[in-house]
């Protein structure tokens, strides 16, 4: 495998390397503690006070957020995307989404309505530009959505994620978690690399 620390590459590396690992992407994840989906959950939990009805999972891969997601929002409608066709397949087999858009999440989906959230757990890494990644989430949102996203706090210092954020006129700041450990079972990150969970509010402005 290339390196999920270092980079893939291109759109076409990162869709042929997640076809690749797509058989084997939910026990892997597994063996290295990937505990992400679940701790988003548990801050959306704390933070919205009223039940999603739409959510929009960006790289969805094979639906291990929206797994942990439905069993506190079990009526919430979730429709996904992701760059990788075989991931895709089994998420379909899987059945906890309404649509599928095999997209990258850079790309623009022509949704059919506005959600409520928009998550999207794991990819940020991938993100050549941000400002038009956020006016894509914008978009997508009803009035008073969420966007709940994580960065590895590695590539928001190199980023300057911080100014990032502060740049933002269509959301406002809900919640910015401690750095958290992201893969420590896998040998490349271990407890180096960790993330924070961030949690935006879109402005009625």
């Amino acid at each position: 495998m290339k390196s999920l620390r270092k980079g893939i590459g291109n759109k076409k590396d990162v869709e042929k390397f997640y076809d690749n690992w797509s058989s084997s992407y939910d026990q892997t994840l597994y063996k290295w503690n990937y505990k992400a989906p679940l701790q988003s959950v548990k801050i959306l939990k704390k933070y919205i006070k009223t039940k999603p009805k739409f959510i929009l999972d960006l790289a969805c891969g094979t639906g291990l957020f929206v797994d942990e997601f439905l069993r506190v929002y079990p009526h919430c409608i979730c429709d996904g995307s992701d760059i990788s066709k075989k991931i895709l397949d089994i998420s379909k087999r899987n059945g906890k989404y309404r649509y599928l858009y095999k997209k990258s999440f850079e790309n623009k989906i022509k949704i059919k309505n506005k959600y409520n959230v928009v998550s999207l757990i794991g990819a940020m890494t991938y993100c050549k530009n941000h400002q038009s990644l956020f006016k894509l989430v914008s978009y997508y949102l009803a009035k008073n959505g969420y966007f709940i996203f994580t960065h590895r706090v590695d590539l928001w210092k190199e980023l300057k994620f911080d100014n990032v954020l502060k740049k933002l006129t269509d959301f406002e700041s809900v919640y910015i978690s401690r750095p958290l450990n992201y893969l420590p079972n896998n040998k490349d990150f271990g407890s180096d690399i960790k993330i924070r969970i961030v949690l935006l509010k879109k402005s009625n402005n």
